[in-house]
């Protein structure tokens, strides 16, 4: 089942916009396409656990970009 048929159309925009918004932390030459994933996987779980708003589903976009980069610096 695809993402988009999963919540309904206010979650599934939020989650664009909690996406692009993670995405504009992530440093110079990291912005690929399996960040992107992992970041949107993140928001995807979020919204599955019943947080659907604009906040948890960007603090936990954020959150992902700062595993990403804390595990590039380890």
């Amino acid at each position: 089942m695809l993402t988009a048929d999963r919540f309904d159309s206010r979650t599934f925009a939020n989650m664009e916009v909690a996406l692009e918004r993670a995405c504009e932390h992530l440093p110079k030459g990291t912005d690929d396409y399996n960040a992107r994933r992992y970041i949107a996987r993140r928001i995807i779980k979020c919204a599955e656990g019943g947080d659907r708003t604009l906040g948890g589903l960007t603090e936990a976009g954020q959150a992902a970009v700062s595993e990403l980069t804390s595990n590039k610096a380890a």
